[in-house]
């Protein structure tokens, strides 16, 4: 139904949207192929200096171990479903955008909510992490120490600052930083294998529980558990469609940088794995907030070892480089849709960029960690506790998203079988069926880990909110975004590149 300017479809209402909208919502395309790459290593590479640790605790090296295989066959799957429909999309919506084309506009908003979730929450967990690794290092190199609220706080503002200053200054800067991280792995293998430091015995040196073997300290079911931190290895490269409308060719490279990327994460990942707690134990690091920097102090002294993870600490704010931009994107691409506040999605006249979300996200991103830092006053135990609840959170998120992304690659194929698909999953069908499982069987292993139950409930929490909001508010005024235009016409509109940004005014307003 038309009427004055609005139409309804599936129980959501579209606004024309007014003179200029998209103008002042624009981006600009700078990256190829090493760039896509580049912020896709950044993103995730701190999950090899921090995060995957506390999984040693839950299964033992062993059950780490396998938890690990198994994600790496979910991230394959994943990503050559995502490099499918992304190509496909070539719009910045990513994981909004398939579901929204499959499962309607609900689905869509669900799922965009799972992703923003994900990257705010992450984006705080890597200010943590930094923040540990920042004050070790100045404790260590010049003696003095700040609150963690401090470094919080300078953190945000020269990420926010840099992510502010135009696509191709964050992509240039995430491809050095990944390299340079890369350069720290491989220079930390090489010391320790130098310095005699790695005893792979030491990676069973966890007492195991009765009836359980050393390898499986804790049995099949720590496997399960383990899951969601065998996943903080490579939470974030999935952000690759969110930089659709800021490729030079978004249908040929943004696959090509997810096979490539999840190929590099998986190599490291391991080398981590191997090398890490056959330096200093599995037991020894399990609740480590440092634990790359706990490996270089087992063999080296703590002056240099400072001095090392200084460049550690590089990997880290790498990250942060890379998942505050996927942030960014996602709040970016539901704000010019309509389903957040439309102010959200504003960039800037010269840089292109949507500083508005990037500012927002800090904000939310800021409070959530000064929550954390209240639980964990009460006690040291209350500190781990709350520190991995924050973890979890955002593994929470992004396993819904992969689950609902699956889905929606299968309805798709079905769905818009005429689609123009430049690029074909070669698992196919079958290979996002297993992604989708394993991920559920990971959100399994959160919903059952009971000192983590505190991260579903806020989950829950944030995500009732975020549906009862959409439903008085954000259904009524979404606007014909390139995301909306894609499903509406079947996979037959939705290339801005190609269209522009009212390809569907007309047919659907019946005047521009």
């Amino acid at each position: 139904m038309t009427e004055h300017g609005n139409t309804s479809v599936s129980g959501v209402t579209y606004t024309k949207a007014e003179q200029g909208y998209f103008e002042k919502r624009s981006l600009r395309r700078t990256a190829g192929f090493w760039g896509l790459w580049g912020i896709g290593i950044a993103a995730v590479i701190s999950g090899d200096f921090s995060g995957w640790n506390p999984g040693l605790g839950q299964a033992g090296w062993g059950g780490l171990l396998i938890a690990t295989v198994v994600v790496i066959i979910m991230y394959f799957g994943m990503l050559f479903s995502i490099g499918e429909m992304s190509a496909a999309m070539p719009h910045t919506g990513g994981a909004y955008s398939f579901a929204r084309a499959a499962m309607g506009p609900w689905g869509g908003f669900i799922t965009g909510l799972a992703e923003t979730i994900e990257y705010v929450v992450t984006t705080a967990v890597v200010v943590l992490f930094s923040a540990y690794y920042a004050d070790a290092i100045t404790k260590d190199l010049l003696g003095f120490s700040m609150p963690g609220w401090v470094w919080w706080i300078v953190l945000y503002v020269i990420f926010v600052g840099l992510n502010s200053l135009g696509a191709q200054a964050s992509f240039r800067f995430a491809l050095i930083v990944a390299l340079i991280s890369i350069a720290v792995l491989i220079v930390f293998a090489a010391l320790a294998a130098i310095n005699g430091a790695i005893d792979f015995g030491r990676l069973l040196d966890i007492k195991p529980s009765a009836g359980n073997s050393q390898f499986l300290p804790f049995g099949w079911a720590g496997v399960l558990f383990a899951l969601p931190f065998a996943t903080w290895f490579f939470l974030g490269i999935e952000e690759l469609p969110l930089a659709a409308e800021e490729a030079h060719n978004p249908s040929r490279d943004i696959p090509k940088a997810g096979f490539w990327g999840i190929v590099t994460l998986a190599f490291f990942g391991l080398l981590v794995l191997f090398l890490n707690p056959a330096v200093t134990g599995s037991k020894a690091i399990a609740a480590s907030g440092e634990p790359l920097l706990d490996g270089f102090r087992a063999f080296l002294p703590d002056s240099v070892a400072a001095v090392l993870a200084l460049f550690a600490l590089i990997g880290l704010l790498a990250s942060l480089q890379g998942i505050m931009f996927a942030a960014g994107r996602n709040m970016y691409s539901l704000s010019r849709a309509g389903y957040y506040p439309k102010f959200l999605s504003l960039t800037g006249r010269k840089h292109e960029t949507p500083w508005v979300a990037l500012i927002v996200g800090a904000i939310i991103g800021f409070i959530v960690l000064l929550v954390v830092q209240w639980i964990s006053a009460a006690s040291p135990a209350a500190s781990v506790a709350a520190n991995g609840i924050i973890l979890f959170i955002a593994v929470f998120g992004a396993v819904i998203s992969y689950v609902a992304q699956m889905v929606s690659f299968v309805i798709l194929r079905r769905k818009f079988p005429n689609a123009h698909r430049p690029y074909k999953s070669p698992v196919g069908v079958p290979g996002a069926i297993v992604a989708g499982v394993i991920a559920f069987v990971t959100l399994l292993g959160i919903v059952f880990v009971v000192d983590f139950r505190p991260a579903i409930v806020t989950g829950v929490i944030i995500f009732a909110a975020g549906l009862i909001t959409f439903a008085l508010v954000g259904r009524k005024r979404l606007v014909l975004s390139p995301e909306e235009e894609y499903a509406l016409s079947g996979g037959l509109h939705g290339d801005p590149q190609a269209e522009g940004y009212d390809a569907m005014e007309t047919e659907v307003f019946g005047t521009k």
